[in-house]
């Protein structure tokens, strides 16, 4: 197979500092230093595919949008595209973190939506049968208007806040196992949403593209809205909290009513910290969420309707250094649960991953509750 390789190096880059993605941010992303994501999750999908086929001919743009990535994984790329901003490698970002030097954003670049659909114009020159990108839904909608007059199939590793589309695997893995066993391909659709309105509140997805994606089981699904009453839900979350506890409170409908039962309106679609009827942080950064935590916390989230992802979609504030220094407690409408087959998670730390993998009680009524598996 030849495969061309794509990666947005700033895709994701706002999400844990609560900017919510980082389309017209990336100036704020750097000062309230921003870490780049998507060059990590980039070496994961490249490492696992050198493992699956380190047959496979990779076409890719130069850095910071794939050629160091690909190399380091044991590739010997054909670099077809350079981008027209300044470059950081994978050396530069391990050499960033090692020095503790906060002043730059490693991995960063002033590459644009422009760059992403030229490098994939070129990729087509260059006869790719594939394109796998690392981003979010503005890349994806980049990429298959790239692609929109012909008939090559692109496939998504997940590095952005927000992602709804249905052309993304479910983690760099499965994005890499995607790529190696696929055998047939279907349509697929391309959403995304402003992220200015999602800022404030408002999420509106829009159809951007339908493009061809690879058949597999690893493909996440479109996000949908869940339905049903969640009332009694938020009821039973609110008699039954402990005043020693801290509260950590995900984004979304079902946890704006909690919120609301608990007696304070909160972030729509940001991360909340409570304590005792006390409101500790609106709309938490990471930095912000770990200072209000205490010795006893419970982070309370509601999984992405028709996607089922607990952590990894929508609040990348809650990072595994968070989780881990809380218990973590699932609501759901059972509406919601309907459209599950299990609960996923993708917080950038496999072995976390690993760990929350395994039966998960789903509180689902005032006292109601269901068991569901995180795979």
């Amino acid at each position: 197979m030849r495969l061309g390789v794509l990666v947005n190096p700033i895709a994701g880059m706002g999400g844990r500092i609560g900017l919510k993605g980082t389309d017209g941010k990336v100036a704020e992303a750097r000062q309230r230093g921003a870490e780049p994501r998507a060059p990590e999750r980039a070496r994961r999908v490249l490492d696992r595919l050198a493992e699956r086929d380190p047959s496979i001919e990779i076409v890719t743009a130069g850095a910071p949008m794939g050629a160091d990535a690909v190399r380091a994984a044991g590739f010997d790329p054909r670099v077809v595209y350079e981008p027209a901003g300044p470059s950081t490698t994978i050396d530069d970002i391990e050499q960033t973190e090692s020095s503790g030097d906060t002043d730059t954003t490693a991995g960063d670049s002033d590459t644009t939506a422009a760059d992403t659909r030229e490098a994939v114009e070129a990729f087509v020159d260059n006869d790719v049968e594939l394109v796998l990108f690392v981003g979010g839904d503005g890349t994806a909608a980049d990429v298959a208007e790239a692609l929109s007059d012909t008939v090559i199939p692109l496939l998504g590793v997940p590095a952005g806040v927000k992602v709804y589309s249905s052309v993304f695997a479910v983690s760099p893995e499965a994005a890499a196992d995607i790529v190696v066993e696929f055998d047939r391909i279907e349509q697929r659709e391309v959403m995304d949403i402003d992220e200015e309105d999602y800022r404030a509140g408002e999420v509106s997805p829009e159809l951007r593209a339908v493009a061809s994606v690879p058949v597999a089981d690893g493909l996440q699904s479109a996000k949908q809205r869940g339905g049903g009453s969640v009332e009694a839900l938020a009821e039973g979350v609110a008699s039954g909290v402990d005043p020693e506890t801290t509260y950590v409170l995900g984004p979304g409908s079902t946890m704006a009513a909690i919120k609301s039962a608990l007696g304070f309106e909160g972030s729509p679609l940001g991360v909340d910290v409570w304590r005792d009827g006390e409101v500790l942080a609106v709309d938490a950064s990471e930095d912000e969420i770990l200072a209000a935590m205490g010795e006893q916390n419970t982070i309370i989230v509601s999984p992405i309707g028709g996607q089922g992802f607990v952590f990894g979609r929508g609040n990348p504030q809650l990072s595994p250094e968070v989780i881990r220094q809380a218990d973590v407690e699932v609501v759901a409408s059972r509406s919601k649960l309907d459209d599950l087959r299990a609960l996923r998670v993708d917080t950038d730390d496999p072995e976390l991953d690993a760990d929350l993998s395994g039966w998960q009680q789903v509180r689902v009524g005032k006292f109601e509750t269901r068991m569901l598996k995180i795979v």
